[in-house]
């Protein structure tokens, strides 16, 4: 991340661009014992974080990201009932989740107490949910509460994580994937945000072959657009454990009255609808 007098920036060099907001007024830094987090207040975009340089959020687009990562699995899925979020420090996701009056328990696991505290600060919104009874929100290693996970106790697994470097590094490896596998029911869903498919697709290759090796039945990517991201084109990935992934619960979606800004179910068809060279990239990949 680069800071000029009036612009935050941050330089993506693998896509040898960049991405700058005008407005360079820091309301909140703090050194983790993990990592660096900031928030800055912009003139256009209202609050943005970053962690380690990198950005995480802002006020005016998160709401694409975090419905994204969560209605599409959600209405995926026949009756979810158990979650667990693996990340998701700013509590957006997990915002989205409990929107679903199927959900029972929803477990948040993230290492970084810090990250919270700044989004209970500065992204209240994103935070409405937490005392929820049916939340429970843990400061620990994702992974090895994963790991002991009683087989058989999760319907959903929504990996809400950072970019795959530091902390966020483990939670793109075929073992996290395993222990997943393992905690998942049958007919259980995981789903792993997945970089940008225009300059990430070796990343988003590693999680499919991942996903397989661990034993998930069908992989699917998903896209839709993230503009404070690298490129403004994002994605997440799907695996399935035990069935393939056919169709949503579509009429429940037309139904329902759970309040969105960008998801629907044409947006939720349309996001699974592969680009061509994705597609012909992907068939190589099982």
């Amino acid at each position: 991340m680069n800071l000029d007098e009036n612009w935050v920036i941050e330089v993506c060099e693998e896509g040898g661009s960049a991405f700058a907001l005008r407005g360079s007024q820091k309301v909140f830094e703090q050194q983790s014992a993990y990592q660096k987090i900031e928030v800055f207040e912009t003139d256009t975009y209202g609050k943005l974080m970053l962690i380690d340089g990198y950005t995480m959020l802002s006020s005016r687009d998160n709401f694409i990201y975090h419905e994204m990562l969560s209605h599409p699995v959600l209405y995926s899925h026949p009756a979810p009932r158990r979650v667990a979020i693996i990340g998701g420090g700013d509590c957006g996701t997990l915002h989205e989740v409990l929107k679903h009056r199927t959900v029972e328990r929803v477990t948040q696991i993230d290492i970084d107490e810090v990250v919270t505290q700044a989004a209970r600060l500065h992204f209240p919104e994103l935070c409405a949910s937490n005392t929820d009874p049916r939340a429970e929100l843990l400061f620990a290693d994702g992974i090895r509460w994963m790991e002991q996970a009683p087989p058989g106790s999760l319907d959903i697994v929504i990996v809400d994580s950072t970019d795959p470097i530091g902390p966020g590094e483990v939670l793109f490896t075929p073992a996290f994937y395993s222990a997943c596998y393992r905690a998942l029911d049958e007919g259980g869903l995981v789903v792993q945000q997945s970089e940008s498919p225009l300059i990430h697709l070796p990343i988003v290759e590693r999680i499919h072959r991942s996903l397989h090796g661990a034993s998930f039945h069908t992989t699917q990517t998903l896209f839709f657009p993230q503009p404070v991201y690298p490129t403004g084109w994002w994605s997440a990935t799907i695996g399935t454990k035990g069935i393939g992934l056919n169709g949503f619960r579509e009429a429940d979606v037309a139904a329902s009255d759970i309040e969105t800004r960008y998801y629907n179910a044409e947006v939720h068809r349309a996001a699974f609808a592969q680009p061509e060279f994705f597609r012909q990239a992907s068939e190589t990949w099982v």
